[in-house]
């Protein structure tokens, strides 16, 4: 039996601990979570999946509306820009209700679960307009509905999602010899068959060749979304033919999306798939170097199990590796940020009052999404309209240094932001927005840098200064850290020349930044 520690069990495995908090008794109750967390609704996106679907119809209405061919052959760049904005203004909510998801939720490892899957399968909000709309959607549909059941359900799920298939460029590949071929605009594109054998299932090194790369690309043709931003199998866009992916013959005179399911399903059960995806779980949760024993434990269940994830999560938490060496990992921003929300007491019930204050426009929060509407430029402008569907919009530009200090908002209402979506993008890692279908880096030297740590520790001034309240600098700590803090730490913590200085010095330590 492992030697579970139940304050490990908040820090590593979930986002930190909170005053009050419940602490999980052993490894059965973190995996409880996995089936008592889809059973509460989530706070993204606003309204639920259903008003979210339907925003997403409303957008490609409106653009539809708007294409020259349907507006007397003219672009109509005023009412685009309006749609942008009201695109934008619904991803910054759904953005700021993410990450309260993550704070208010008591169920951590279901949490961080969500969140490495999500990244696992990246797409990026910024690829283009819909995919505002529709990457809270990816999260909810895809992610979050499979990542407690067999994995083969997962990347189902995951790869043929609207988002995936627009982030990826699949929406607009045609085999070489379809119907389609004849159209200049039509091609093959490679992007998914490329990222679904190097990051999806069976990792980069594995095995397989650029041959198999481009007859993944060839399966999956046909695979598309319609005006309106929903999966559907378009024949005349198909190639063709029976085509061999590793060895396995797909298709035949009459191609259909039964292929590409195989294919799937074939790709999910091969046994390098099982070694890369218990490699990166294990790498995610335990150590930048994932200890062997500790993978080939997994990937035993794995094969064991038909890739059932619950499974494989226990056997990653049964081993004693899982429990050694606390503080290998370094926090993710996104991890930080929410931890350290968590350690000041931001729950459902007080964050309306404590970051956004009554009377302005962040609408309360008892059961639905918080919403927030994004002002001052804490986001990038929409994309210079072309009238067309899917325009590629340029990244937000890295802020100066100076443009970068944690300055005290102009007034109140912008504390919610300040201390979420706007530090998020400083630190580098803002909520649906991967630099590339990679996802976001996970090791400690990417993010163990003095201008990454600067961020932090201006992030915790401007929270301790904000947050604190009457806290003693003591408490927080061990609200915090628990029997985790060490010594030195204490000392230091305790001599703090103030309140601010102590609760800053505190939330920049090595055991808080850390895992």
């Amino acid at each position: 039996m492992a030697p579970f520690s139940p304050t490990m069990a908040a820090i590593r495995y979930g986002y930190g601990l909170s005053p009050g908090q419940v602490l999980n008794r052993n490894a059965d109750d973190l995996l409880v979570q996995l089936a008592d967390a889809p059973l509460k609704d989530a706070f993204f996106p606003m309204g639920g999946a259903f008003e979210a679907r339907q925003r997403a119809d409303d957008l490609a209405e409106g653009l539809i509306a708007i294409r020259p061919v349907n507006n007397d052959g003219e672009r109509d760049r005023d009412a685009r820009k309006i749609l942008q904005q009201k695109a934008e203004q619904s991803f910054q909510r759904d953005s700021m209700a993410r990450v309260m998801q993550a704070v208010f939720s008591p169920y951590g490892f279901h949490e961080r679960l969500a969140s490495f899957w999500t990244d696992h399968f990246s797409v990026n909000a910024r690829k283009a307009l819909p995919m505002r709309a529709i990457t809270p959607l990816y999260e909810v549909e895809a992610i979050r509905p499979h990542l407690a059941g067999p994995f083969r359900d997962l990347l189902h799920a995951a790869v043929l999602h609207p988002a995936m298939l627009i982030y990826l460029d699949q929406n607009r590949s045609a085999g070489p010899e379809s119907a389609v071929a004849g159209n200049r605009k039509a091609g093959l594109n490679e992007n998914l068959g490329r990222e679904l054998l190097e990051l999806h299932t069976m990792g980069a090194g594995s095995g397989y060749t650029q041959d198999d790369v481009r007859s993944a690309a060839l399966v999956l043709t046909g695979m598309t979304v319609d005006d309106r931003y929903e999966m559907l199998f378009r024949p005349r866009m198909a190639e063709p033919g029976q085509i061999k992916v590793l060895g396995v013959s797909y298709g035949g005179r009459k191609r259909t999306a039964d292929d590409c399911l195989s294919m799937l399903d074939d790709l999910a059960t091969r046994p390098e798939t099982a070694m890369h995806v218990c490699r990166k779980l294990a790498t995610h949760f335990v150590a930048d170097e994932a200890p062997p024993e500790l993978v080939t434990a997994m990937v035993n269940e794995w094969k064991a199990s038909g890739g059932h994830l619950v499974k494989v999560y226990a056997a990653m938490l049964d081993n004693p590796r899982a429990w050694a060496e606390p503080g290998r990992k370094m926090k993710l921003p996104f991890d930080y940020v929410v931890s350290g929300l968590r350690a000041f007491g931001i729950n459902q019930k007080n964050w309306q009052d404590r970051l956004s204050p009554a009377g302005d426009d962040e609408a309360a929060l008892p059961t639905a999404a918080p919403q927030s509407v994004m002002k001052d430029g804490d986001e990038p402008a929409a994309m210079k309209p072309d009238g067309g569907e899917m325009v590629m919009e340029k990244p937000a530009q890295a802020m100066t240094p100076d443009a970068a200090q944690m300055q005290k908002p102009k007034n109140k209402q912008s504390l919610a932001r300040t201390l979420t979506l706007a530090s998020l993008r400083r630190m580098g890692q803002p909520v649906w927005q991967p630099p590339s279908p990679a996802g976001f880096e996970e090791g400690v030297a990417s993010w163990l840098s003095p201008s990454q740590m600067s961020e932090r520790i201006l992030w915790a001034r401007k929270a301790s200064d904000s947050l604190g309240g009457d806290m003693e600098p003591k408490r927080l700590l061990e609200v915090a850290m628990a029997d985790m803090a060490r010594d030195d730490t204490i000392r230091v913590v305790s001599q703090a020349p103030n309140r601010v200085s102590g609760m800053t010095l505190a939330l920049s330590s090595p055991e808080f930044n850390r895992r």
